[in-house]
């Protein structure tokens, strides 16, 4: 597994590394896979400001709210369909 990191500034900009895919976004909400389970980010205003997939980096800026991993540690690919199941219900 990479490294997984969440460094937030000012509470309007936030850069996650070890990022797998970008499962949902908008404006107010932020579906994250991550290395190390599914992270949701909630807040306002939310964009991307910069992706990078191949390097697992993400940027978001906007106001943000909350943010919370959706799921316990799991390898990647594990559960997976289960998860968005109960997510999507």
């Amino acid at each position: 597994m990479s490294q997984h990191e969440i460094v937030m500034t000012n509470r309007n900009t936030m850069e996650v590394t070890g990022v797998v895919s970008v499962e949902s976004f908008d404006s107010e909400e932020f579906l994250l896979q991550t290395e190390y389970g599914y992270l949701g980010i909630r807040g306002q205003d939310l964009h991307i400001k910069n992706l990078d997939l191949e390097q697992g980096r993400v940027s978001i800026e906007g106001q943000l709210m909350d943010i919370s991993y959706l799921d316990v540690h799991m390898p990647r690919g594990e559960k997976t369909k289960s998860l968005l199941g109960r997510l999507f219900k």
